[in-house]
């Protein structure tokens, strides 16, 4: 009797709906230097060109969020509104580039306006990356993760998650990553 109710606990379990957050490994090494990261910041102008945002960012604390661009739904939305509002609240002097991922870099450079209008994000920066879908070299996306974090300072990674699925619940792993002020 003992091995049916743990059987039927167990079918239970499988049963029942749960989200399921499957972390992968996507992004640089914590400790490795901040690779070059051209990108076309939207929203912009004909005159605008690729700007290296990482040499830019240099010694400030980043979080480079690389989202695949087909795999951009309302969850990762609240995961980046969230990391936005939650810097804004304690963390003013992190920003957020998120890098958009595409096969298609017109269409994106059209779109991402419409999200920050839509979103109204005050410490992120929307970016195309204007290259392989992949992302730039030296970043180690891995294609599957539907969104890649990078948190970096003084020109080091300190950590990198991959998330497969994510929402606003996510963020606080991310925000764990963040050192503290100095």
């Amino acid at each position: 009797m003992k091995n049916h109710s743990l059987l039927a606990m167990f079918v239970c379990g499988l049963l029942l709906p749960c989200p399921v957050r499957a972390q992968t490994e996507s992004g640089p090494a914590a400790g490795s230097k901040v690779e070059m990261l051209k990108v076309v910041v939207s929203p912009s102008d004909d005159a605008v060109k690729e700007i290296d945002l990482a040499a830019q960012r240099k010694e400030k604390p980043t979080v480079f969020v690389f989202i695949q661009s087909d795999k951009w739904d309302r969850p990762l939305a609240r995961f980046l509104r969230t990391l936005d509002q939650d810097l804004a609240k304690d963390r003013k002097d992190v920003h957020v580039v998120a890098v958009w991922l595409t096969d298609d870099v017109d269409k994106a450079k059209e779109y991402l306006p419409k999200a920050q209008q839509s979103l109204k994000l005050s410490q992120t920066t929307f970016t195309v990356f204007p290259g392989e879908k992949a992302g730039p070299k030296g970043w180690a996306i891995n294609t599957d993760a539907h969104l890649t974090a990078v948190v970096a300072v003084a020109g080091k990674v300190t950590a990198s998650l991959g998330f497969r699925s994510t929402n606003e619940t996510d963020v606080p792993d991310v925000l764990k990553k963040i050192p503290a002020k100095k």
